[in-house]
C-alpha cells in the first residue's frame, strides 16, 4: 500500500505597514484686527508646517476661525472640523491652549467627551494635555473653569468703563450714517446728510420705509457701510435721535460673556439722555413731526388689526389644526437658484376672489425683479410636486420621508431641484395651473357673458 505525503509550504505573510495618524489643527482669534489676523496666519503656518514635519502623521487640514469668540458654538470652522471627525478623518487635533478651544467650560467638555468616544484625542500644547490620558479630562475641567471665570471678568471690565462712559455723557465707538464720528466728536457729511434730510421729506410726503428703501435702490444711492438699503435700515435712521443733534446712551445690552446676545435695553439698565450734544442734521421740528407721523401710523395700523391679524382672518389661510408646508423643518430648506435667498410663504392677491398661497423668493418679494427674476410658486402646486417625489399623500404626514431631501432649490424653467440627505439630486419640473382651473359654474358663466358683451362692443366700434 502506497502512502502519500502532503507538502506544506511556508508562505511569509505580508509586511503590515503601519497606518500614518491623521493629525489636524484648530486656531482661532477673537478680533478681526489687522495683527490679530497676522497671529492667525502664523499659526496656520506654523501647524501645517508641524504637522507635515513629523513622519508618523499624516496632514489632514488646519482649521482656522478669524474674529470669533471662543464662547460661542457657531464657529463655521470649528464645526467643519467635528464634521470630519465624525465623518473618520481626523485621528488626533493640535490646539495651542484651552481658550483657544473654548471657554466655556460645558462646551469644552462635551466637545472633548464626544471626541474621545470616537477615538479622537485632542492635545493643548500650552497645558501639555492630551485628553485621552488619564488624568487629562480633570485637568481641563480646572483649567477651563479657571478660563471662563477670567472671561467673565474681561466682560465684567469692559461694561464697567463703557457704563461710567455713558454716566459722564459720553458715546462709545460706533458708525454712522451722516456722520463722522471719532472720539466722540460729530462732524457732518455733507453727502450723506443730504440724503438723511431727503429721507426725512419722503417719509412726511407719505411715502413708507419699503417705498423709500425702493427708491433710493433704484437711483443707486450708496448705503450706510456699502450695504443695501432696506427698510429696517430707513425706520431706524427716522427714529434716531442723533439726527436731532441728541443722544441716547446704552440702548442696547449684552445678555452674558456666554452667549453675548445683544437685547434692546427696556428698562433692564438705567440709560442716560444728552440734549444738544452736537450738530443735528435735522431741524427739531422736522424730527418730531416724523415721530409723531410714526406713532400716527402704528395707531392706524393696530387699529386695523396689523399684517398677523389680516393674515388670521384671511378666508384664503388654511384652518390652524391643517398642515401647512411653512409649518414643517422643509419650509425652512427652500432656496432660490438665482441669488441663493431662502422661499417664503405668503398669500398673494389678498382681499380679492383669487387670493392664495404661493413660495416666493425673499429677494424678488422684497427688492423686485432687478436683483432677482426668481419665480413664485403656488403652494399647491409644490407640495403635490414634493409629494410625488417622495411618493407620499399631499397631507405631508410622513415625516420620516420629509427628512429624507436635505434642501430644494429653485430654478429658471419651473425646474425645482432637490437634494437628498444621502447626496443625490434630482431635478423634477411643475407647470403653471390656469386660472380656470379654479373657477366653479357661476365663474363660468358670468366668463362668458363678459367675453360676449366684449365682442358687441367691438362689433359696434367696426360699425
Amino acid at each position: 500500500m502506497n502512502e502519500k505525503t502532503m507538502t506544506v509550504s511556508r508562505i511569509e505573510p505580508p509586511v503590515q505597514i503601519p497606518r500614518l495618524r491623521r493629525v489636524a489643527a484648530y486656531a482661532r482669534v477673537s478680533m478681526d484686527k489687522d495683527a490679530m489676523l497676522h497671529s492667525l496666519a502664523a499659526q496656520v503656518s506654523y501647524y501645517s508646517e508641524l504637522i507635515q514635519r513629523n513622519p508618523e502623521w499624516e496632514y489632514a487640514g488646519v482649521y482656522a476661525d478669524g474674529g470669533l469668540t471662543g464662547t460661542k458654538e457657531n464657529r463655521p470652522e470649528f464645526q467643519r472640523m467635528l464634521k470630519d471627525c465624525r465623518d473618520g478623518k481626523i485621528d488626533m487635533i493640535l490646539v495651542k491652549s484651552i481658550s483657544r478651544f473654548a471657554r466655556n467650560t460645558v462646551t469644552l467638555l462635551e466637545t472633548v467627551r464626544m471626541l474621545r468616544e470616537m477615538g479622537i484625542s485632542v492635545y493643548f500644547e500650552e497645558q501639555k494635555i492630551d485628553t485621552m490620558s488619564g488624568d487629562g479630562e480633570l485637568m481641563l475641567s480646572i483649567l477651563a473653569s479657571f478660563f471662563q471665570e477670567e472671561s467673565r471678568n474681561v466682560s465684567e471690565n469692559c461694561k464697567w468703563r463703557v457704563r461710567k462712559k455713558f454716566e459722564k455723557g459720553e458715546p462709545t465707538g460706533f458708525r454712522m450714517y451722516g456722520y463722522d464720528v471719532r472720539n466722540g466728536v460729530f462732524t457732518v457729511i455733507p453727502e450723506e446728510a443730504g440724503v438723511v434730510r431727503r429721507i426725512f421729506r419722503m417719509y412726511l410726503d407719505g411715502m413708507g420705509g419699503e417705498r423709500i428703501m425702493k427708491a433710493l435702490s433704484a437711483e443707486g444711492m450708496p448705503a450706510p457701510e456699502g450695504g443695501l438699503w432696506n427698510a429696517g435700515v430707513v425706520m431706524t435712521m427716522l427714529r434716531n435721535e442723533k439726527y436731532a443733534g441728541d443722544l441716547l446712551l446704552q440702548k442696547f445690552f449684552t445678555n452674558n460673556h456666554i452667549e453675548k446676545k445683544q437685547f434692546f435695553n427696556r428698562g433692564e439698565l438705567p440709560q442716560y439722555f444728552v440734549s444738544g450734544d452736537h450738530e443735528p442734521i435735522i431741524d427739531r421740528e422736522t424730527f418730531e413731526a416724523v415721530q409723531a407721523e410714526i406713532a400716527r401710523r402704528k395707531a392706524m395700523y393696530a387699529m386695523k388689526g396689523g399684517r398677523k391679524a389680516a393674515e388670521d382672518a384671511g378666508d384664503c389661510r388654511p384652518e390652524p389644526e391643517e398642515k401647512k408646508l411653512s409649518d414643517l423643518p422643509l419650509g425652512k430648506q427652500i432656496y432660490c437658484g438665482i441669488c441663493g435667498k431662502k422661499y417664503r410663504y405668503k398669500i398673494t392677491r389678498r382681499g380679492t376672489p383669487y387670493a392664495a398661497p404661493i413660495w416666493i423668493c425673499s429677494t424678488f418679494n422684497y427688492r423686485g425683479k432687478a436683483y432677482c427674476a426668481s419665480r413664485q410658486i403656488p403652494e399647491k402646486i409644490l407640495i403635490d410636486l414634493i409629494a410625488g417625489v417622495l411618493g407620499i399623500a399631499p397631507a405631508l404626514d410622513d415625516m420620516e420621508a420629509l427628512e429624507r431631501i436635505h434642501h430644494m432649490e429653485m430654478h429658471p424653467d419651473n425646474r425645482v431641484r432637490f437634494v437628498f440627505q444621502d447626496g443625490h439630486v434630482e431635478d423634477h419640473f411643475w407647470k403653471d395651473h390656469s386660472r380656470k382651473d379654479s373657477w366653479d359654474a357661476e365663474k363660468r358663466k358670468k366668463a362668458a357673458e363678459k367675453t360676449k358683451e366684449q365682442h358687441k362692443r367691438k362689433e359696434r366700434k367696426a360699425q
